[in-house]
């Protein structure tokens, strides 16, 4: 589940690839190449096995994503209209609660692109195995999270305002008119495009690379069997993102399912199981009596994360399956391998 997780992580960064190439150059050629071509981008950069060099570039992508939000906020309200725009759909409807006849697949597709976002990654173990002071982790992950709920809080509300139900399109930059501002601001991304790819594939090269080289000399020196393993892992990794991306070549219904399926699982059943384990070995078995209020509190919140994780992992993966049989049989998507435009 770790390793298909980022995997399909992988994937959906080939597939927005491609939409941005498609985008940038009005589709000057066939997809399928410019999803190849991001996976060998991507490849060439997770090369470095340590992520004391990605993390110079987390800073530079982090920069540029916080610009490429903020400019598709201001096109989007500058504009007269959304794309798409057609008088018989009138304005932009703006609604606090689900349009009446929303069925349970597209609304619980909808909640899944959101969650997404906001589920804590399990990517952070392996950060903080590598930081000079694992306990101070929480700081860090504190000022992120607080930072991603208002910046993506605020930037989904606000696209959306202006867009409303009939015109929301994912990526949101789909849903800007202009094309001058859609590519600017739709470029602005691109160092976080191959750079969280890069995170996700160096993360899964380690896992792999670590088990096979365990105590040997090539995990920790520069050989050329250490160095052709780990290139040959992440080359492998990188073609099955591309297969992925081209079998699942649907932005929305590619990130309900790595949602209903690993999110699931990591986001909450993964936390709420460690909490319960974490508690039990400092306090004991009855830890949720001995703690008082407090205790009671921990103990029936995780175990409502974890059935939360369940319900995502059941019905979701339902709905999100089910989603992309509706969009194949609606004719809505490109078929597998195509070289059909997905361009914004």
């Amino acid at each position: 589940m770790f390793l298909l997780n980022n995997t399909f992580i992988q994937g959906l960064h080939c597939l927005v690839g491609a939409e941005w190439f498609n985008t940038v150059t009005n589709h000057s050629t066939c997809t399928i190449v410019f999803s190849l071509i991001t996976a060998i981008i991507a490849w060439v950069f997770s090369l470095p096995r340590t992520f004391s060099a990605l993390s110079k570039v987390a800073t530079f992508s982090a920069l540029f994503t916080f610009i490429s939000v903020l400019l598709a906020m201001i096109f989007v309200g500058i504009e007269d209209h959304p794309a798409g725009y057609s008088p018989a759909d009138g304005d932009p409807i703006v609604k606090a609660f689900p349009a009446k006849g929303t069925t349970f697949v597209s609304g619980m597709n909808a909640f899944l692109n959101i969650s997404y976002t906001f589920i804590g990654q399990i990517t952070l173990p392996s950060f903080i195995a590598e930081m000079k002071e694992p306990k101070d982790f929480w700081k860090s992950v504190t000022a992120v999270t607080v930072a991603e709920v208002i910046v993506f809080s605020l930037a989904g509300s606000i696209v959306y305002v202006y867009t409303g139900n009939q015109y929301m399109e994912t990526p949101a930059f789909g849903s800007i008119s202009d094309e001058v501002f859609k590519k600017v601001s739709f470029s602005f991304m691109v160092p976080t495009l191959v750079f969280l790819g890069v995170l996700y594939a160096s993360v899964s090269a380690r896992f792999i690379f670590f088990r096979l080289f365990e105590g040997t000399r090539h995990k920790g020196n520069h050989t050329v069997v250490g160095w052709a393993s780990w290139a040959g892992i992440l080359a492998v990794l990188w073609i099955l993102a591309f297969i992925i991306a081209e079998v699942i070549p649907f932005f929305s219904d590619l990130l309900s399912i790595m949602s209903s399926l690993f999110d699931s699982f990591f986001g909450f059943i993964f936390w709420g199981v460690a909490y319960l384990r974490m508690r039990r070995a400092k306090h004991g078995p009855g830890f949720y009596k001995n703690r008082g209020l407090r205790g009671w509190l921990g103990f029936l919140l995780n175990i409502g994360l974890i059935f939360v994780g369940l319900f995502f992992l059941g019905p979701g993966t339902y709905a999100s399956v089910d989603a992309v049989v509706l969009s194949y049989r609606a004719g809505t998507v490109g078929s597998a391998f195509s070289c059909a435009d997905n361009g914004l």
